[in-house]
């Protein structure tokens, strides 16, 4: 197997001067503040972080530059016949990782100028927007991207699929090369890649080894029968393992089952699986591509219901199918950011510091973003759709000792209009907004209520695509009244954007933006 190597490091150095001198004078007092706050944790950040990594990529090895920035309706089919397939998977997986770390922050920082000016353009009526000037078309200022503390095995979550391998070994697990579309599907182990840590691709080479001992065979296609399917692999920063199996039952009887769960669990702790050393291992029966904890139930095999994370000197309990940030290092960036955009501070008091005020947390999953700013504000309110991440949120909260939070269960187009009449009633005080939706982004009565509230003057949308369904979002929140819509309350104005790199090697960016009225 062909070693791909390693993205060169390079150090970060500070660009506040820059960006100060960029920003609009127009921001609003309590935006600068925001903004000064960010700006010295970028700089911290970036003079303290040691990497890890000493490898580097040659010249020669080395993609030159783009002219362009990456942009999906660029990409054309090349011929890749004379690449590896670790090649062909790391060009998949990791489009990036033939650039060094300051050229991937480069290309994203302008794709992120290059989406943002798209609304830039729809609000000033501009819809040329697009066009190469692209820092004159932004009607606000973007800041330069939040580099990732660690750009290398920073995944702490990755699911590894089955099927047939370059050698045609139907029970071959790893990452996919092609499309069911065409037909030409190749699973290739993804040992090589670089975001993915070491014991994730440990549990992945020993769970190939498992089902290829056994006498089930994969369930390639849910029609045409098999059993066994992808595993999921979470480790936190102290190297705490859960791995989730996923099984297709077809006609197997609940003692039959049981036979090959009590192999699979030998397999982990008794057997060549040990190596792994899992905390937890858990087993979903399920003959539907994705199911929810209540739709199938997670199975604990052996060890432990749960692991547990730290971000910002919290601590969180991760389930099996609770969402969590994919880079912990990042994610205390991403959340240190929103935290300052939703309740600025001239003195951060490392996020500490009292402001007050209501903080309405939508899509709160396991209740991060919420725990981690509730010494600023005087009430947090969650709302969020999954029942067991309303728990693991109710659970974390008294694991930290806030009791300035609550969860709401429910879909946050329904629950939101009730909370919004609560707050209301309630009068006074400061309330500010956060969202952290899925790529489908948020549902247009979320919006409708987001932006009828006249007590919200400060909204942060947290999007990891906002070239998609976000920017639907972003329009609705900033468009004139629209009567017809019920989208009667005043417009919001987006006033500051700060990309965070939370998936190095890959296009994909976070973006946090700020909107006021």
């Amino acid at each position: 197997m062909p070693f791909l190597p390693l993205a060169e490091p390079s150090a970060i150095t500070a660009t506040s001067l820059k960006v100060e001198m960029a920003l609009s004078a127009s921001l609003s007092r309590s935006v600068i503040f925001a903004k000064r706050n960010i700006l010295h944790n970028v700089t911290v950040r970036q003079t303290c972080l040691l990497f890890s990594t000493n490898n580097t990529v040659s010249d020669g090895q080395r993609k030159a530059p783009l002219k362009k920035p990456w942009r999906k309706s660029q990409k054309k089919p090349a011929c890749t016949d004379h690449l590896s397939w670790e090649e062909k998977l790391a060009d998949v997986v990791t489009p990036l990782w033939r650039l060094s770390y300051d050229e991937q922050l480069e290309l994203k920082q302008k794709h992120q100028e290059r989406i943002l000016s798209q609304l830039s353009g729809h609000l000033t009526g501009d819809f040329q927007s697009q066009s190469s000037a692209v820092r004159s078309k932004l009607s606000f200022p973007v800041l330069p991207v939040l580099p990732s503390p660690v750009r290398d095995g920073y995944r702490n979550k990755s699911t590894f699929s089955v099927n047939r391998g370059v050698d045609g070994n139907a029970k071959t697990v790893g990452f996919y090369v092609g499309t069911g579309r065409k037909g030409n599907i190749v699973c290739v182990n993804g040992d090589h890649l670089l975001n993915m840590p070491e014991k994730h691709k440990l549990v992945a080479r020993c769970y190939q080894d498992f089902i290829r001992r056994s006498s089930l065979e994969p369930c390639l296609l849910f029609h045409t029968g098999g059993h066994w399917r992808e595993v999921t692999v979470r480790t936190n920063a102290e190297g705490h393992t859960m791995a989730i199996v996923y099984f297709h039952p077809q006609a197997l009887t609940r003692e039959d089952v049981a036979l090959h769960q009590a192999d699979l669990v030998d397999y982990f702790t008794l057997g060549p699986g040990s190596v792994c050393q899992l905390d937890s291992l858990f087993f979903q029966e399920s003959s539907m591509t994705r199911c929810s904890h209540e739709e199938s139930p997670y199975q604990l095999l052996h060890g432990q219901p749960h692991i547990y994370e730290e971000v910002l000197g919290y601590k969180f309990r991760i389930s099996a199918d609770a969402f969590f940030q994919v880079n912990q290092a990042a994610a205390e960036g991403l959340y240190s950011t929103v935290r300052h955009l939703c309740f600025p501070s001239p003195e951060d008091g490392g996020g500490r510091t009292k402001v007050g005020g209501t903080l309405l947390d939508v899509c709160c999953g396991t209740g991060a973003i919420g725990i981690t700013m509730s010494p600023r504000v005087d009430r947090i309110i969650g709302i969020e759709l999954m029942e067991q991440a309303v728990e693991d949120a109710r659970h974390n909260a008294a694991l930290n000792d806030v009791l300035n939070c609550e969860f709401v269960r429910g879909k946050a187009e329904v629950a939101l209009p009730g909370v919004m009449s609560q707050l209301s009633s309630a009068g006074g005080g400061l309330v500010a907004a956060v969202v952290n939706p899925a790529r489908a982004g948020l549902h247009y009565r979320v919006v409708r209520a987001l932006r009828n509230q006249p007590a919200i003057r400060r909204l942060v949308y947290v999007s990891c695509k906002p070239d998609g369904e976000a920017m639907r979002n972003f329009r609705e929140l900033c468009c004139a009244p629209d009567p017809e819509k019920k989208l009667t309350g005043e417009a919001f104005s987006p006033t500051l954007a700060v990309p965070v790199d939370m998936f190095p090697h890959t296009p994909h960016c976070e973006v946090v933006l700020l909107f006021e009225r």
